[in-house]
């Protein structure tokens, strides 16, 4: 044998090809569609419009068992009277009065929220100045500085501007703070990375990271600064003889118009509805459910 020869192990046996022939494949089930009603229902207008509806039918049968308009006026009285200030144009310019101040505090609100996070995020003062800050006012009611803000800025927008940005500034302060300090830490090397700093740093890496956080934030800082601007226009339409949505509540409260009163009352919930469902879906169906940040 040839000391240089390669030794070879057995030869593995070679298996014929053949080719198999399947019978078809008919036997798969069909998917049949969903029956009408359960493709109705699983539209969320529709479960939602009848849970309204339902309601609707209690708030009549309650009303017309208790058979007092002036304690408890009826679904369709109070319809009746929502769509006559409606028409004659008197609700529309109450909510104009009141949306317009609205906006002015809510968006004043968003800007400090933002500035103040924004330096909690970038220096060891600015977490220390938040902390501090949001112990120490996120629990007082806004409404309980309307007093002193009536004393400052007197009877005008200017004092309902005020509360509206102290009930705003704290919670939209805390949701995006922890919205930011989610943010993973790959990300956060990868702004490091491309050297950005400060504001750049914040807009281009964290908000977009952290903006489930923030449209938390901007939810609850809506709800907060709606129901605090009706309660302070009670008492700030009480002082000054003008207001909106909330003074056309208390001055029809004082001449015992029940039905205008729950008219108003149902305003502000539409209007809440209104802005949760269209505005506020609308912008999370568009960012944070389609980039897939969401369920």
């Amino acid at each position: 044998m040839n000391p240089g020869a390669v030794q070879r192990g057995p030869v593995p046996p070679i298996r014929p090809e053949y080719d198999r022939v399947l019978a078809p494949f008919v036997e798969a089930p069909v998917e049949r569609a969903l029956p009408r009603a359960a493709r109705l229902w699983q539209q969320d207008w529709l479960r939602k419009g009848l849970i309204i509806a339902a309601l609707a039918l209690i708030w009549e049968g309650l009303a017309r068992w208790q058979d007092n308009d002036l304690l408890l006026p009826g679904f369709l009285a109070t319809m009746s009277a929502l769509a006559d200030g409606l028409v004659d144009g008197e609700l529309l310019d109450r909510v104009r009065i009141s949306l317009a101040v609205l906006i002015q505090g809510y968006l004043a609100g968003i800007v400090l929220a933002f500035g103040l996070t924004t330096l909690a995020v970038s220096t060891q003062f600015g977490r220390d100045l938040l902390s501090t800050l949001t112990a120490m006012f996120n629990p007082l009611p806004a409404i309980a500085l309307l007093p002193l803000a009536l004393l400052w800025f007197g009877l005008g927008s200017g004092s309902l501007i005020f509360v509206l940005i102290h009930s705003v500034l704290w919670p939209m302060a805390l949701n995006t703070y922890a919205g930011f300090q989610g943010v993973p830490e790959t990300l956060r090397m990868t702004g490091r990375n491309y050297g950005l700093r400060g504001p750049s740093y914040v807009l281009r890496i964290l908000i977009p990271a952290a903006l489930p956080a923030i449209l938390s934030g901007l939810k609850i800082g809506w709800a907060f600064a709606w129901r605090t601007l009706i309660a302070a226009e009670l008492v700030f339409g009480a002082a000054s003889g003008r207001g909106g949505l909330g003074w056309y509540i208390f001055q029809n409260r004082n001449e015992l118009y029940t039905d205008r009163v729950f008219a108003g009352l149902v305003l502000v919930i539409v209007i809440g509805l209104v802005v949760e469902n269209l505005i506020f879906s609308a912008f999370e169906r568009l960012t944070v459910r389609r980039w897939g940040m969401a369920r």
